[in-house]
Order: C-alpha cells, then structure tokens, then sequence
C-alpha cells in the first residue's frame, strides 16, 4: 500500500480493502536516502493499525539493494542501506522486512550467495536481535538474480552464520515464473516438498499472491490480478486451504486501480475468499 501523506495511509487503505494485513514501504524504494521517522508517525501507524485491527504489517526493502553485488562499495551501501531499513521497520513494530536476495551481476552465483551470507552476517551484526528481521523472497530469476532456485535460498541460509535470524517470504508468481508448478493438486505438493527439504516451511513467515502475466519457467516477474493471468485460481486454493499456512500472514501485491469503480486490492481479496473451504 502507499505511505502517501502518512504510514497510517496503507494501514487506512488495507482497512477500507477489509485486509487485516498490510505491506509497505518505509521509504521511497528508488532512493538511497530517506528522512528520519518521527514519533508522531510512530504513533499515528501504530494506532491505525490497532483501531482497524490490521494485525500484520510488513515492510519491502529497497530495489536498490544488491547484497550479492560483485561491486564492493554497492554491496557496502546496500549493507548500510539494509540495516535502516530494519531500524525503521523496528521503530514501527513491524517485524520482518522482505529483501530481494540480490544479483551476482559480473561474478558468479557461487561468489554472489557467499556475498549475501557474509553481508547478512555484517548486518546483524548492527542490529538488534530483538528487532525486525530479514525475509529472503523467492524470486523469478531474471538475469542473474539470486533466490529463483530454492537451493540458492538455503545455500545462503548456510552461508550466513545466524540462519535462526532469516525468513522465507514466498511468492507465488515468482515460484511459478521459475518453474515451480502450482497448478494441480500433485504439483503443488511436490513444490512444496521441494521448499521444505530446502529452507523447511516453517521459515516461511509470509507469502505474497500474484497471478503470473508471463509463462510457466519464463523467468519474467510480472504480476497480475488474481485468476486472470496464467497461474489462473487452482494455485491459490491449494494454498489458501493449506492447514500448514493457516497463521501465515499473505499479502496481494497485484496491479493497483479500479475496475468497474471498485477497487482492485478488493476484488482481488474476493477472488481468495471465493476458494477457501
């Protein structure tokens, strides 16, 4: 949701969409630089959140960031710039903030999923155990983005040195576009088995629901409204029915707008409700 005119903004906007959770940004997620959150947002942020009674926020880092970067002073930027992004997300009471592992770029995936374990390692190192922690997302795998297999998830879990510290956030169009089928009962099971030998699933602290605009393994990271795009609605019972996921917190990260005068974030709500039971 948008943090326009204020963080109790997107909490306002998910109550209107009756969510009862929320993802945003703490800063604009094009800059480097962000100014200092000051108590009175603390506050009006906190109390949206408890008078809607939206239960689950959750912050995105940067796009900017690239912790696998082959390139020294961006892989230091993207260190510092990560650390703030958790002090923010910690002075809100968000918990976790989700982060695109990275792109190894003009080194190789091997050298990359080191950079992510040792740049992680820096950044808990200054910041608070207590505080927000690092969500790995799964992701499509365009060009040499990381996370698209989930054997480079858990190779970076073990990379790290304070694994306990890291989450799973995983994405249904990413896992789709990388050629994770969803589709049928059997192929969503066997996805699942196959995130579990790999990270274990109850490191998946939240998902993210997207229907997919591109291919099955077409590695595009294109998101669409739900049931409209090529994922279509199985996936998303098989998940929303899911027992294993039933405290799990799951976010739409769809197309914004209206159609035909309502809005989006609503009908796309709808369409989920439609398949649990």
């Amino acid at each position: 949701m948008s943090i326009a005119g204020g963080y109790y903004r997107a909490v306002d906007a998910a109550a209107a969409c009756s969510m009862n959770c929320v993802q945003l940004f703490t800063k604009n997620n094009n800059q480097w630089k962000a100014k200092p959150i000051v108590d009175d947002e603390v506050a009006a942020f906190r109390d949206a959140l408890a008078r809607h009674k939206v239960e689950h926020p959750l912050s995105h880092a940067s796009y900017l960031i690239n912790l696998a970067s082959p390139d020294e002073a961006l892989r230091s930027q993207s260190i510092d710039a990560m650390v703030i992004e958790l002090e923010r997300a910690t002075q809100l009471g968000i918990p976790y903030v989700v982060l695109h592992p990275g792109s190894f770029t003009t080194g190789s995936e091997a050298e990359g999923i080191a950079e992510v374990g040792r740049s992680l390692d820096e950044i808990h190192r200054r910041t608070d155990p207590a505080g927000a922690a690092v969500l790995l997302e799964n992701t499509a795998g365009q060009g040499s983005n990381l996370g698209w297999q989930v054997e480079q998830l858990a190779a970076m879990l073990d990379a790290t040195a304070d694994a306990a510290r890291v989450g799973i956030c995983f994405d249904t169009c990413h896992a789709f576009a990388a050629g994770y089928p969803l589709q049928s009962a059997e192929e969503y099971a066997e996805t699942m088995k196959a995130f579990d030998r790999a990270v274990g699933l109850k490191r998946i602290r939240a998902f993210h629901l997207n229907d997919s605009k591109g291919a099955f393994g077409s590695r595009k990271d294109r998101h669409e409204h739900i049931g409209h795009g090529s994922l279509g609605l199985e996936p998303f019972r098989h998940l929303l029915n899911d027992r294993r996921f039933a405290k799990v917190p799951m976010y739409l990260e769809t197309p914004k707008g209206e159609h035909e005068g309502r809005d989006w974030d609503a009908i796309n709500r709808e369409a989920l409700l439609s398949l649990i039971g």
